[in-house]
């Protein structure tokens, strides 16, 4: 196939733009600055304002890239809200059908949270397009070249890892899982106009301190998980911007939806289109030697 990416030079693109290249695909990505010339690949300068001649003569098209950390409601908006209008139109101008959208499970929860809110709509935009359709939401998605899990890694480094209030659950999955899905998505018309939320495996998700206790075996430390009530979180995040501003990690928008009890798959694929293959156990522990091997842990 001829393929259409965004976000080809982020943590998922990236990972997503090397398995199609192994699978034989060719790819257009877009990308800001200039990178260097790949077999197979053609660069599209552009963004998610400008995304240019993205999908001309693409078969299908995997919108992967967003915004995750804004400042205020308006970043978030612009990120993915207009950015998802103009991909969107880019693959109706160039005759794209097949149009793969990477949301987030925060979408669910629209209230909870500015990037919850705004993966939200950009979901209806997508559901609204006309296109073949098919909206992946993701948990939390991890291994290497992820950086917004890096500092859970390392702190369980040092033993404690703070976490949101007791009694929630999450779902993870490993970056290669999550690329085969996009793949297998782009390549056929399974699940047209359906929602998805792809997971691991694991019936019920994960409890808060167990992931902390699956990263410390990861990272080879015994960790003690120490959740934290929200009031306390919410005074970390204004420290965290006042630390480290627009680079802070703990904000309060985050701070919501952290503390939501249920971030657990519930509508995942059928198994008879994809299924988890990396057992997330060893994929934390590639994370980890990744994280090792980039002088970052």
């Amino acid at each position: 196939m001829h393929l259409a990416l965004t976000g080809g030079t982020g943590f998922v693109g990236s990972h997503v733009l090397e398995l199609a290249l192994a699978q034989g695909h060719r790819v257009r990505a877009l990308t800001r600055r200039p990178q260097p010339p790949r077999d197979g690949v053609v660069w599209i300068e552009g963004d998610l304002a400008s995304p240019g001649a993205l999908a001309e003569g693409a078969d299908a098209a995997i919108h992967v890239a967003g915004v995750v950390n804004a400042p205020d409601r308006a970043g978030f908006a612009a990120g993915n809200i207009a950015g998802t209008e103009r991909i969107l139109a880019a693959a109706q101008a160039a005759g794209v059908k097949r149009f793969i959208a990477v949301s987030s499970l925060a979408a669910r929860e629209p209230g909870l949270s500015a990037y919850g809110w705004s993966k939200a709509q950009a979901d209806a935009r997508t559901t609204e397009s006309g296109l073949d359709w098919t909206i992946v939401r993701p948990p939390a998605i991890f291994g290497p070249r992820d950086l917004e899990l890096l500092e859970l890694f390392r702190l369980a480094r040092r033993h404690i890892v703070p976490l949101p209030p007791a009694g929630g659950r999450m779902s993870l999955l490993a970056v290669e899982d999550l690329a085969r899905l996009l793949l297998t998505l782009a390549a056929g018309d399974a699940l047209l106009r359906r929602v998805v939320e792809p997971d691991d495996g694991a019936p019920d998700g994960w409890d808060h301190r167990d992931l902390a206790r699956a990263i410390g075996t990861a990272v080879g430390a015994r960790v003690l998980p120490l959740p934290l009530p929200r009031p306390l979180l919410g005074a970390a995040a204004v420290a965290d911007r006042a630390l480290r501003g627009a680079r802070a990690k703990l904000t309060r928008d985050r701070v919501a939806y952290f503390c939501h009890p249920d971030w657990v798959a519930h509508d995942r694929p059928p198994p008879d289109v994809w299924r988890p293959q990396c057992a997330t156990p060893e994929a934390l522990a590639a994370t980890a030697r990744w994280y090792r091997a980039e002088g970052l842990l």
